[in-house]
């Protein structure tokens, strides 16, 4: 891109614009929906929901961008995307200028557009809250940039630009959302990146953890496909820790590794009855339909199914558990959860799609006990109904029990989703890593460098659970200042 003949061609395109369309004008303009599938049909199988915006609805929706002077919006994303540039170029139709503006801080455009909370980010920040209007709708825009970019690169292939290489060799564990930016950054910086992952499939919980009625896995393939042509090489089943040792990596020629191992360890409440036929955490639920096929023709994974399931938790994953066991055929599904609906950490378009397609949300409610029959399968759970006391330290009302309202609840299969920890295989492969109370790798937080010197980590692993955004941020940062270090030490 010609920065100066950039410039000069967006002062022009502002000054005429201007001219053509106020501000006021624009704010008029309501927010654009994104169309979605009938929830009787979505129900019945696992297409995508949400359909995408057409041209004209993205464009429209773009008028909407006040362009401000000082773009909040841009300090609310995690990797610090352009948010006016690329919007302001769906507005005059160079829908690849603006995927190409997102890619220059994003490697993932149409996965973030689809899954990053930005209700919470970058939407946030934007000046139509002031105004107590919708905000403009960044994610759907970022999602239809990068899936314009990617159907048009169908028709119209282009080798990519492949950076000139320096010689110095770095790895990657893990292939989640932290690894795949971190890869992105700096194969783009000239090193020879590797990555390694332990399953049969990259891609980490974006192909594990979230189910493809909401993101595809063409979508995150396509993603890792673009790496790929830029270099970076993908080496599956391969558990760092176990297959290949810390030293193993320094013996590989490899100056700088980045780990991104995750948080697939999960948590159960520790009650009566959590280990009958039919209770389950949600890692291995979701790992056994997304990644390992379960349900579908010709595959032989098997899962349980259950006519009346309960999922534990008020979370995106307990969201995405309780919809997908309506799709496994589930009579009643239902979100038990300890707080109120209001207090929930999932994403309200999560929570809406859901209530479209049946669920029921059992809030002020917390199992206690689980109940079997003579075969051992989970038969019934115990569920203690809750009321609301003071503010706890995350600023939630804390949930406390109602004396004596203690429930029998008929349920056949029991899905707990109620939070993970970090994969332990790392820090205790490596005694001298710095590791904190619960498990995570102690980083600083400006390089997500670690006690050892030419380690650095970032998402889960550092986090503890996070959203793919802030797991990308993460990359981003270990990239950068791992760039510093290596390049500065020539």
């Amino acid at each position: 891109m010609n920065n100066t003949t950039d410039i000069a061609r967006d002062s022009q395109w502002r000054a005429d614009l201007r001219s053509a369309k106020t501000a006021k004008e624009r704010t008029s303009i309501p927010r654009v929906v994104m169309p979605q599938l009938p929830a009787d049909y979505r129900v019945t199988c696992n297409e995508e929901v949400n359909q995408g915006l057409s041209a004209e609805q993205a464009i429209l929706e773009a008028t909407r961008c006040l362009d401000c002077p000082d773009p909040q919006c841009i300090q609310g994303c995690p990797v610090n995307i352009n948010i006016p540039a690329f919007i302001k170029n769906i507005e005059r139709r160079e829908f690849l200028e603006a995927a190409s503006v997102i890619k220059l801080t994003s490697a993932l455009p149409a996965v973030c557009g689809r899954v990053c909370p930005q209700e919470k980010q970058c939407e946030s920040r934007c000046i139509y809250n002031k105004m107590k209007k919708d905000p403009v709708a960044i994610g759907n825009l970022e999602r239809f940039a990068a899936d314009y970019q990617r159907e048009d690169a169908l028709e119209h292939p282009v080798a990519p630009v492949l950076p000139e290489r320096n010689g110095i060799k770095v790895a990657v564990v893990g292939s989640g959302p932290a690894g795949l930016s971190f890869a992105g950054d700096m194969i783009k910086r000239g090193y020879e990146v590797t990555v390694y992952e332990a399953l049969h499939e990259i891609g980490g919980v974006l192909k594990y953890g979230i189910p493809e009625f909401r993101l595809p896995n063409s979508v995150v393939e396509a993603e890792i496909d673009a790496l790929r042509a830029l270099g970076v090489n993908f080496v599956k089943d391969c558990v760092i820790g176990k297959t290949l040792s810390y030293d193993d990596l320094h013996a590989l020629g490899y100056d700088g590794i980045f780990v991104a191992s995750g948080a697939g360890l999960p948590r159960f409440m520790g009650i009566p009855g959590e280990n009958y036929i039919g209770v389950m955490s949600s890692n291995e639920y979701l790992t056994r339909i997304n990644l390992m096929g379960a349900g579908r023709p010709g595959e032989d994974t098997p899962v349980l199914k259950g006519h009346r399931v309960a999922v534990v938790g008020g979370g995106n994953t307990a969201m995405d558990s309780v919809r997908t066991a309506r799709r496994q055929g589930a009579e009643v599904a239902m979100i038990v959860y300890r707080r109120s609906e209001a207090e929930m950490p999932a994403r309200v378009e999560e929570v809406h799609h859901a209530k479209e397609e049946g669920v029921q949300f059992m809030t002020l409610c917390n199992p206690v006990e689980y109940l079997a029959d003579e075969r051992g399968r989970v038969r019934a759970m115990m569920v203690q109904r809750m009321e609301l006391g003071e503010p706890d330290e995350s600023g939630r009302r804390s949930p406390q029990p109602i004396p004596g309202a203690i429930e029998e609840w008929p349920v056949d299969l029991v899905i707990v989703s109620v939070g993970v920890s970090p994969n332990p295989l790392i820090p205790h492969a490596i005694s001298e890593l710095e590791v904190s109370r619960r498990g995570t790798i102690v980083v600083d937080e400006a390089t997500m460098r670690s006690s050892l010197p030419d380690l650095y980590a970032g998402g889960d692993i550092v986090r503890g659970g996070a959203t793919v955004i802030l797991a990308m941020g993460d990359g981003r940062r270990a990239a950068a200042a791992m760039h510093e270090k290596l390049s500065s030490a020539r």
